[in-house]
Formats: C-alpha cells, sequence, structure tokens
C-alpha cells in the first residue's frame, strides 16, 4: 500500500508537470495566434510523437519524452541570405553547418520571402508578449496553487482555543506524566477548561496561541488578568505563570494546550508565497555554479545536502512520493502537493527568463536587442536595420543546451544517490 501510495504521488506530480507545461506552450500559443503569426505545431514532450490530431493549421499533440515542450512558429527568423557561403564561418565548420541547418529548418516554415504571418516580422513588443506568454502562464498557476493552498486549505495553526490543560507542572520538560509531588498547573489553578477561547491576557488582545505563549513565557511569577470566552460568556480568570529553566533563562509555564486548526490565510497569501519564491528560486540561479558544486561534493562525499540547492524532476517526484506517503492528514498532504507544483512552476518562470537561447528570456533579449537598433537608426535618421538574424546564435544555444544536459544529469544522479527527503530531513 506504501509503495502504490508513492507511486500515485509521483503520477500525479507528472500529471500537474504535463500541465504546467501545456498551459507554459498556451501561454506563447494564445498571442502568436492573436498576432496572426502561422503555428504549425503546438506539442508536449520532445521526440517520437505519440499522439496528434490537426485543427486548422496547427498540429496539436504529444511526444515520447516528457522534457518540456514547444510550439513551432513560422519564421521565427529572417530568410536564409542568398549569400549562404560566405555566412556563419566563424564558428568552424561544424557550427557554420549547425547554422545552415537553423537556416534551413527555418526557411520550411516560410510560405514566400513576403510572407507577412511570421513572427520575425512581427513588432518588438508582439514578440516579447508571445515569449513571456508561456513563464507569466507558470507564475499565474504558481498564484492560483499557493492561493489554493494557503486560502482554500489553510495553514495548521496553533488557535487561541484551549485543547487541554496540563494537571501538573512536571518536573522536567521531557516527563510525560505527573509525580505525585508534581504540583498543579497554574492553568488549572487558575481555573482554565478545555474549548476556553483566550481573549486577551494582561490587557492586551489575543489572536493566535503565540500570542499567548508569548505573554505567558516573559512573565514568569507575575500575576496576570486573562479573559476567556466559556460557551460565549467572557469568563475572567488570574493565572500566576509558574517559573522554569529553558536553555539557562527562566520563562514562565502555565500548562496549556493549544488547538490545532485550519486557519485560511488572507486572499492576497497566495501571491506573496509566489513572489518570495520567485526570490528565492532568483538567487539560487544567481549562485548555480556553487550550488552544483555542493551537490556534486555532497554525492560524492555522502555529506549533508543543502536543502536549499536545486533538484532535478526526479527529486522533485520523490518529495511528492513522500508525502504521499506519509501519516500526516491529507489535508496536509494535499497544501503540500499544491505547494510543491507551485514553486515548481515558479523555477519554470525564474528558469525561462535567464536571457540565453534557446530559453524564453533569450528570444526577448534578441527581440529588444533589435528595438534598440531601430530605435537608434531612427534617432540618426538612417535606413531600418536588417532583422536580427538569431541563427548567428546556434553556437551558443548549442552550448547552452549542452550545459543544460549536464546539469540535468548532474541532479539526476544526485536525486537518486542522496535524495533530499522530507522524512528524514
Amino acid at each position: 500500500m506504501t509503495v502504490l501510495a508513492f507511486v500515485i504521488g509521483i503520477v500525479l506530480l507528472l500529471v500537474g508537470l504535463a500541465v504546467s507545461i501545456a498551459l507554459h506552450e498556451l501561454g506563447h500559443l494564445l498571442p502568436a495566434k492573436r498576432f496572426g503569426v502561422r503555428v504549425g505545431q503546438y506539442m508536449i514532450g520532445f521526440g517520437p510523437t505519440l499522439w496528434s490530431r490537426r485543427k486548422g493549421e496547427t498540429e496539436y499533440g504529444f511526444k515520447l519524452i516528457p522534457a518540456g515542450g514547444y510550439i513551432s512558429m513560422a519564421g521565427m527568423y529572417p530568410p536564409s541570405p542568398k549569400e549562404r557561403a560566405a555566412e556563419g564561418r566563424a564558428g568552424g565548420g561544424f557550427f557554420a553547418t549547425m547554422v545552415q541547418d537553423a537556416r534551413a529548418a527555418n526557411d520550411e516554415t516560410l510560405l514566400s520571402d513576403d510572407d507577412d504571418r511570421v513572427f520575425y516580422r512581427l513588432p518588438v513588443w508582439k514578440r516579447v508578449v508571445i515569449m513571456l506568454g508561456g513563464p507569466i502562464m507558470n507564475l499565474l498557476l504558481a498564484i492560483v496553487l499557493f492561493t489554493i493552498a494557503f486560502s482554500g486549505i489553510g495553514i495548521q495553526t496553533a488557535t487561541a482555543t484551549v485543547a487541554a490543560v496540563s494537571p501538573c507542572v512536571p518536573a522536567s520538560s521531557t516527563a510525560t506524566s505527573c509525580a505525585p509531588s508534581d504540583p498543579a498547573s497554574p492553568a488549572q489553578k487558575a481555573g482554565f477548561r478545555s474549548g476556553d477561547v483566550i481573549v486577551s491576557i494582561d490587557g492586551a488582545a489575543v489572536k493566535t496561541f503565540a500570542d499567548a505563549s508569548a505573554i505567558i513565557q516573559k512573565s514568569p511569577g507575575t500575576q496576570l488578568d486573562v479573559v476567556v470566552d466559556r460557551d460565549g460568556v467572557r469568563t475572567p480568570l488570574v493565572l500566576t505563570p509558574a517559573s522554569r529553566a529553558v536553555g539557562g533563562t527562566q520563562v514562565g509555564f502555565a500548562g496549556l494546550t493549544a488547538t490545532v486548526e485550519y486557519v485560511r490565510q488572507p486572499i492576497w497569501a497566495g501571491p506573496e508565497a509566489a513572489f518570495q519564491n520567485v526570490g528565492q528560486v532568483a538567487a539560487i540561479v544567481v549562485q548555480l555554479p556553487q550550488k552544483l558544486y555542493g551537490v556534486i561534493e555532497s554525492t560524492i562525499t555522502g555529506g549533508q545536502r543543502d536543502p536549499n540547492s536545486p533538484m532535478s524532476i526526479v527529486g522533485v517526484g520523490v518529495l511528492a512520493g513522500e508525502a504521499a506517503t506519509s501519516t500526516a492528514p491529507i489535508l496536509d498532504r494535499v497544501a503540500f502537493f499544491l505547494s510543491l507544483l507551485a514553486s515548481l512552476n515558479i523555477a519554470l518562470f525564474v528558469f525561462n527568463l535567464i536571457p540565453l537561447l534557446p530559453l524564453d528570456g533569450g528570444h526577448v533579449v534578441v527581440a529588444l536587442w533589435e528595438g534598440v537598433k531601430r530605435l537608434w537608426a531612427k534617432l540618426f535618421r538612417r535606413p531600418p536595420p536588417k532583422p536580427v538574424d538569431a541563427t548567428k546564435l546556434v553556437p551558443v544555444t548549442f552550448v547552452v543546451v549542452v550545459l543544460l544536459i549536464a546539469m540535468g544529469v548532474v541532479l539526476i544522479l544526485a536525486d537518486v544517490i542522496n535524495p533530499l527527503s522530507i522524512l528524514n530531513p
């Protein structure tokens, strides 16, 4: 049963990832079609096609390798120059061939040299909107998932409602039962009952058990006037916390246990969590070489892995499987899964904004560079420049792809050999 639950957790994560990828590509597809660009394919995955169906001019389908997705837009780059022999030789024969292959593939999407339903002819702002549409879709999905987890389900919080009253002050903090010689607890002496809702302590309003604990802990031996709501009636009590040594410091002890409930957070908690995650993931991306080195080192030595280190989809799948098999309440597991999937979408959002081809951020930079060139020409009354030929950057793209594959292999090995875990952090 545990193995089945683990597998179900992984499958649910893969389904969630597939939906995230599908929405990412939809974020590209909708503005592309809205701006009149001809889209040949909308595919989830890479490699051989498992299933597809054509609707209008676009083929929609799924491919074998679930490692991403893409849409095929006509004319991502301008047509190949006529004098091909003189082009693309700077990177050597291998890279020159890659450049020409990229141009040939792009030319196949063009109907003619004056084809106007192509990406490269769009105004710069429209190209930026199309390329940012995918990452923004991931950000919006993350906000929705975090909002469901925090405002729909809520966060388990120790409330101001008393769950139980300890009958004594144990002789030690590790004691689990009362000895005959243990004195009665201050809460019992004060007359607290299970179900009482603490309204105020020493004149200070109390909203959560943390509020009450803070006042009690800093008031050992001090008489405190307490107001509780008991069955709808405001009832005054007098509490004098006992003094206990904790870490060399005397703190107040009352003997109260809080009721833990799901407390729904304000509607803005989801967006706040999403943007906090954006900052955290961005920090990891900035420190990626250092983080990867730490992952490699801990994998080789078997040392403790940094909980904030990057993970592959394998590692995220393990966390989802562990959450499914844990003994936590079902709502806790659902909230964790939603937050995990939301964090994965934040990672997709941030990672795709890296300004390198073939990532979306790289295409945005190319479009903005062309915009700068056009503005420069307009300011100095020069002829409009030719569209930027991004196929010349294919060698750079190749290097980036190789590095991404290498990073993926390293992280997968690390997640198999020395995985992060929620069960044994």
